[in-house]
């Protein structure tokens, strides 16, 4: 089935509405239902319903502040499908099953249209223009940072500084305060099971400074060993750098406790949430992180855009990583001076598409009660390991009571690409090889695997196609 045409019907007014548009309504032909042991969340809207509350700004209204607040709409998957116009479309011949969600999640049509839509009748460059467009680009893109603020709790929108990327916001942490923070004898703790953006930075850093990047070990079901943890801690710890969730194994670390554990000894925390944002709902203030960062493209937004959240107090010491426009208040030969944070981290012109998709796609994702998300996935994985325990020869790796839908797997007898190319063949996309964690990986002895990553839009009925077809290929043999 074709998707409609993007740059069809956008209306002068709906350059910066994060959630309207011109766009004809995307078809529900192929939508799968919930089949199975999986309920719903809550009941779902009337057929062809746009998951949108009374709080959501109308079409053409100019954002000017962060999220919406009020009541949130049910959430069903039936509903979510009905927004992305990507799993109307066949692969192979078949519908599409996307359980590649770890690696980056589908847009919903009113990101589509709000990136669309500014590029066609709102493109401007922000914060020095005078004229009428310049001014709607700044409010877009200052409106996003307000959303990103209160979509992870942060006190103030100053506290959120635009990048490219969590891998992009952990270099600049590593950069910026890790260049003035970090010296001889210090120790950087980084979990086993992190992604390697979340290692490598630390490593190079701790090369330049002469500091030592220091494993903290799992046990065997996923977990961080948290008794391991606090021996490493010590008075030489000045940074954790752990994840909300991993992206290999789900587990969910009890982020929270060994922030105020490692915050005993002085050090700080970096917390990678890049695999949580999607799935459950965040306070930086309660977990009281130093850092949190995160990208966009794994929270239903478009690629290229992420942020970094740092508390004012280290935000305010941070020194410039990158410099030229945006970031300065005066440059001469003799003397330059800078822009006060967040600015002074954002040099040249940002992601201003980018923004704008990300505060729809922000307003999308908490137009639903999110805690009946987190609930229906909750269920939903449940419900994947169950029928893939039924594979013959099919292992999951971990099995840490607290996680995310991820679930890495090995299957006797066949090569992770191979398993992806079977699935494929049958329009279920997944993803084989080492997934950016090597050591996670290595501590079950493996250098690859295959992983299906679920999201809100996915159902159960695709979960027993992919059951189905690995079932198949042990038929094969």
């Amino acid at each position: 089935m074709t998707t409609p045409d993007v740059m069809q019907g956008l209306p002068s007014t709906a350059v910066l509405n994060p959630v309207g548009g011109g766009l004809p309504a995307v078809p529900t032909t192929g939508a799968a239902p919930t089949t199975g042991a999986v309920p719903p969340a809550e009941a779902a809207s009337p057929p062809g319903a746009v998951p949108t509350t009374g709080a959501v700004p109308a079409a053409g209204a100019v954002p000017t502040s962060g999220l919406p607040t009020g009541q949130p709409a049910a959430f069903s998957p039936e509903v979510a499908r009905r927004d992305f116009p990507i799993l109307h479309r066949t692969v192979n011949g078949h519908p599409l099953v996307w359980l590649d969600n770890g690696a980056t999640t589908q847009k919903p049509r009113q990101v589509i249209e709000a990136v669309a839509a500014f590029y066609s009748a709102g493109n401007s460059n922000i914060h020095r223009g005078a004229h009428t467009m310049a001014r709607e680009a700044t409010e877009a893109y200052e409106a996003g940072r307000a959303a990103v603020a209160q979509f992870l709790g942060a006190a103030s929108p100053e506290d959120i500084v635009f990048v490219r990327g969590t891998t992009e916001a952990i270099n600049l942490v590593a950069q910026s305060w890790g260049r003035a923070n970090l010296g001889p004898g210090d120790d950087i703790l980084v979990p086993v099971l992190e992604h390697h953006s979340n290692i490598v930075p630390w490593q190079l850093i701790a090369k330049e400074t002469r500091a030592r990047v220091v494993p903290v070990p799992l046990q065997p079901d996923g977990q961080i060993d948290l008794g391991k943890y606090a021996d490493l801690l010590s008075m030489r710890t000045q940074l954790v750098a752990i994840s909300h969730a991993s992206n290999v194994l789900g587990t969910v670390p009890p982020v929270k406790e060994m922030t105020a554990l490692a915050h005993r000894y002085g050090a700080k925390v970096l917390v990678d949430g890049a695999q949580a944002v999607a799935h459950f709902p965040v306070d930086v203030q309660d977990l009281d992180a130093d850092f949190y960062v995160f990208s966009g493209h794994k929270l239903f937004a478009p690629t290229g855009i992420g942020a970094l959240y740092a508390k004012p107090e280290v935000l305010q010491k941070m020194a410039p990583w990158q410099g030229g426009g945006n970031m300065i208040e005066s440059v001469g030969f003799g003397r330059t001076t800078y822009a006060p944070v967040p600015h002074l981290l954002e040099a040249g012109t940002g992601h201003i598409s980018g923004v704008v998709g990300m505060l729809s796609a922000l307003n999308w994702l908490t137009s639903f009660d999110r805690d009946a998300v987190a609930a229906y996935e909750t269920s939903l994985m449940a419900y994947a390991q169950q029928a893939l325990s039924t594979v013959p020869g099919l292992e999951v790796l971990g099995s840490s009571p607290d996680r995310i839908a991820v679930l890495t797997f090995t299957l006797a007898g066949h090569d992770p690409a191979e398993i992806a190319d079977w699935l494929d063949r049958d329009g279920i996309a997944i993803r084989a090889g080492h997934h950016c964690a090597q050591p996670a990986l290595a501590h079950y002895g493996l250098e690859s695997a295959a992983r299906a990553s679920l999201a809100l839009y996915n159902t159960s009925e695709e979960v027993d196609q992919l059951v189905a077809a690995l079932q198949r290929l042990q038929q094969a043999d």
